[in-house]
């Protein structure tokens, strides 16, 4: 399935390009995305006793009236029902046209058990909450518990953020076109389109490729070509070293995660920097992960001297405050040197946890220092926490989850990874990716600090920061659904290596 998903606008303007290039016009393109509907309605629902088509009055309503007169003309027995009649001259009112079924008023639906629906009403571009005949609808369909086959998207669910505009249908399949939407896979929108189908209606990759997408399905065709491979030459260093700062002695646990996940995940050296007071408790538990006494900013610049890290890892367990603050303004002026020559400067700092929460309602000093360094900063904020560094577009109802990590990015000049069951992932540069795989095994205390040493373990390998997030949240996810049922954090570094065989091949 191809990882390129539209927008509603996108997808409008990839319908005009198709059209002004020929061969088809719209409604050429219309008859086809009927076809394709009706298509799944004949083979998937042949022992239906009706099917009711429900039109709206745009291109949604006039993919659905194509669907009736193809279902019509194959014996099937079909109800039309109608919430506004097309536009004059449109493509819709010409496929009503070419329909010869009786529409009825939307206000007067009415159904059976055994009977199914085609939601043809709004598709992918509603704006409004659905009100009226179309949420009565909603509610006469959920109460029969009826099969709906979803044309574009279930009605009431927008296409750009996956939100329920007041009611939806669930569907059993959607059928969409050219490309999947962010609604598709966007919650709450994801629940309910049940299986996704993506018909061709002959608007060609080249048409979708001038569009110059920037949203994607996070699979590993988005990054793999990226993931590191060592060279047969490759020493221990030269596969990276990731740094992670340790909290006090009662708080190890977390950057011990972090730590084992990075080594995991192939970074040649990982060392935890530890506070004196928890080296003991440290070092008891440690056997592959170095350790190295860090107290304060000196005990850090020597580490940088001496070792020349590709990475860190900061917040998991580590405690708020300025301390937190002052680390990660260290690393990231660390990378400034690399713009007068010096390309031992870090890869990329991770933050994290008590990181994130350190700079809450101050976080202009690290979106600064982010954007002055060439040590690319990673943040990964679960709902919480994102509030936390975004107050205001956390707030801003209007925005979609993408919306919010796209704005994020581009504030914070930092890779954005907005956890969740559906994670959004976003660079500074706009590009963004939607995370579908994620595991429900994965809400267990510790999981995060695992994420973000995969995240630093890829990084100090060098990848680049947008592939290396996008190739932790989907491994990450990965590894616990294959794990399944008693999952904790602890079992997550150990499932990596058998993920990263299959990715990287022979």
């Amino acid at each position: 399935m191809n990882i390129d998903l539209l927008t509603p606008a996108e997808m409008a303007q990839a319908d005009r390009r198709a059209i002004e290039a020929g061969p088809l016009d719209g409604i050429g393109l219309m008859r086809n995305a009927g076809q394709a509907v009706a298509a799944i309605v004949l083979s998937r629902f042949a022992g239906a006793r009706r099917v009711h088509v429900l039109c709206g009055s745009g291109n949604n309503g006039g993919d659905g009236y194509v669907v009736a007169t193809i279902l019509a003309k194959s014996g099937v027995a079909v109800s039309l029902w109608a919430s506004g009649a097309p536009r004059g001259g449109s493509d819709a009112a010409l496929a009503a046209a070419e329909c010869p079924l009786p529409a009825h008023p939307l206000a007067d639906f009415a159904a059976e058990q055994g009977d199914v629906v085609v939601d043809a009403l709004y598709g992918a571009g509603l704006s409004k909450p659905l009100a009226g005949a179309d949420a009565a609808a909603v509610d006469k369909v959920a109460a029969l518990r009826l099969p709906v086959v979803a044309i574009d998207l279930p009605s009431g669910v927008s296409g750009t953020g996956g939100a329920v505009l007041g009611r939806a249908f669930r569907a059993d399949v959607t059928v969409t076109f050219v490309r999947r939407k962010p609604g598709h896979l966007l919650l709450p929108g994801r629940e309910l389109c049940g299986e996704v189908i993506v018909a061709d209606i002959g608007i060609g990759d080249g048409v979708i490729a001038s569009l110059g997408i920037r949203t994607f399905d996070n699979e590993p065709a988005l990054w793999r070509g990226r993931l590191p491979r060592p060279a047969v030459d490759a020493h221990k260093y030269k596969r990276g070293h990731v740094g992670v700062f340790s909290g006090g002695p009662h708080a190890t646990g977390a950057a011990r995660l972090s730590a084992l996940a990075a080594a995991r995940c192939g970074a040649g050296a990982v060392t935890v920097l530890s506070p004196g007071s928890a080296m003991q408790v440290n070092a008891a538990h440690l056997t592959a992960i170095m350790l190295r006494r860090v107290d304060d900013i000196a005990d850090l610049a020597g580490f940088l001297d001496d070792r020349r890290p590709s990475a860190f890892v900061l917040g998991p367990g580590f405690g708020v405050g300025e301390k937190a603050r002052e680390f990660a303004l260290a690393v990231l002026r660390a990378g400034k040197s690399e713009h007068d020559g010096d390309k031992s400067a870090p890869h990329g700092l991770v933050c994290d946890a008590d990181a994130i929460t350190s700079f809450r309602g101050d976080p202009e000093d690290i979106f600064a220092a982010a954007a002055e360094s060439a040590t690319a900063l990673v943040l990964t904020p679960h709902e919480g926490e994102f509030a936390r560094l975004f107050p205001d577009l956390s707030a801003d109802a209007s925005l979609s989850k993408l919306d919010k990590a796209r704005q994020a990015a581009a504030r914070s000049s930092a890779v954005v990874v907005y956890k969740g069951p559906d994670t959004v992932i976003a660079a500074p540069d706009g590009r963004a990716a939607i995370n579908s795989n994620g595991a429900s095994w994965l809400a267990t205390a510790g999981s995060g600090d695992v994420l973000a040493g995969i995240v630093a373990g890829f990084l100090a390998q060098a990848m680049p920061a947008f592939e290396a997030a996008c190739a932790a949240v989907w491994i990450h996810a990965q590894a616990g659904s294959r794990f399944g049922p008693g999952l904790v954090a602890e079992d997550l570094p150990q499932a990596l290596p058998p993920i990263l065989r299959e990715l990287l091949g022979p």
